[in-house]
């Protein structure tokens, strides 16, 4: 009989720890601006079939929340994810605090969670996730980054990959 208390013990204890995957990308390949036109521009061809990639990529797993800023490009990056899935998209500020944007992210105990960015914000993020420089901006070409962030516990660990 004790025993078995121990055991619901261990398995509430690891049941309780947070645990949560952060997958962080730069939004897709954009679309040249036009003069006159605006600077939130769509995706490009290439961006729209990049952004299936992401979705291919990320379809089997379990994702509770996806972030965007509010700009056509982001939104339209993880669009097919969130239609495959069901999960709108939550739209935040690059012009707010990265802090509080970053403590928001943090308060998810439990988790997987995909945001989109930009080349000089998605280092922002994960480094202050890590709570580490581990990366500058991305430069104007680079849009096949997966950042991944996965917290357990206090533990935080960082992996790159590229699709």
């Amino acid at each position: 009989m004790r025993l078995s208390v121990v055991f619901s013990c261990i398995v509430f204890l690891l049941s309780s720890c947070s645990r949560n995957t952060f997958y962080i990308v730069r939004h897709a390949e954009k679309a040249p601006a036009v003069a006159g036109m605006s600077s939130d521009v769509p995706l490009s061809e290439e961006g729209e079939k990049r952004a299936l990639v992401l979705k291919e990529i990320l379809k089997n797993e379990n994702i509770h929340s996806i972030y965007s800023t509010p700009f056509i490009r982001t939104k339209s990056t993880v669009k097919p994810l969130g239609d495959f899935k069901s999960i709108p998209t939550q739209l935040y500020s690059p012009k707010d605090t990265v802090d509080l944007f970053i403590a928001k992210l943090k308060s998810i105990k439990k988790g997987t969670v995909v945001i989109a960015g930009h080349s000089n914000t998605v280092d922002d993020l994960v480094n202050k996730m890590m709570e580490q420089t581990l990366l500058s901006d991305l430069q104007e070409t680079e849009y096949d980054n997966l950042f991944i962030v996965k917290r357990k516990g206090k533990k935080y660990l960082f992996e790159r990959k590229k699709y």
